[in-house]
């Protein structure tokens, strides 16, 4: 009896789990306050400009966007490739945002500076490098864009 006590208890536990996982999942997370943050330092720390420097080198010169999505990555990571679909797709329509998708398989000095845990993670910076919003596993695409919208240029808001 206690056998079957232990097994009931451990699919319990596996089923709240579960739920608890699949509630976080694609939920955006605001930064404290409108020009906190996340990381330790003023600004994007030295690797993560870095990485973003060498993620955009030989793209097209563009106006400086008013947000840029960082995403973060791992090679065989199949929500990644979902996530790059969707935000490449988002910021289609949109002249003030830009998407960066960064590979940290071999990066752990830049996951490390950005308190990622888990990939794919997005993450929102205005041009001073501050985290505007992070977003942990796949986003939802209209809460996405609905807690981009107080940060987006006049003309990208009204879609």
């Amino acid at each position: 009896m206690a056998g079957l006590s232990a097994l009931v208890v451990a699919i319990v536990a596996a089923l709240l789990i579960g739920a608890l996982h699949r509630r976080a999942q694609g939920r955006v997370s605001v930064a404290a306050e409108a020009g906190e943050s996340a990381v330790t330092s003023p600004g994007l720390p030295l690797a993560v400009q870095e990485a973003l420097t060498d993620a955009t080198a030989g793209s097209a010169v563009e106006p400086r966007p008013v947000v840029t999505l960082l995403q973060l990555s791992t090679t065989f990571c199949a929500p990644c490739r979902h996530t790059r679909a969707l935000l490449t797709d988002l910021v289609s329509g949109l002249t003030s945002v830009r998407h960066v998708d960064l590979d940290v398989t071999d990066r752990p000095d830049v996951v490390t500076a950005l308190r990622v845990h888990r990939v794919p993670t997005t993450i929102a910076f205005d041009p001073a490098g501050r985290e505007l919003l992070r977003v942990g596993g796949v986003p939802h695409r209209e809460t996405l864009l609905n807690a981009l919208r107080p940060h987006l240029l006049a003309a990208d808001s009204e879609d």
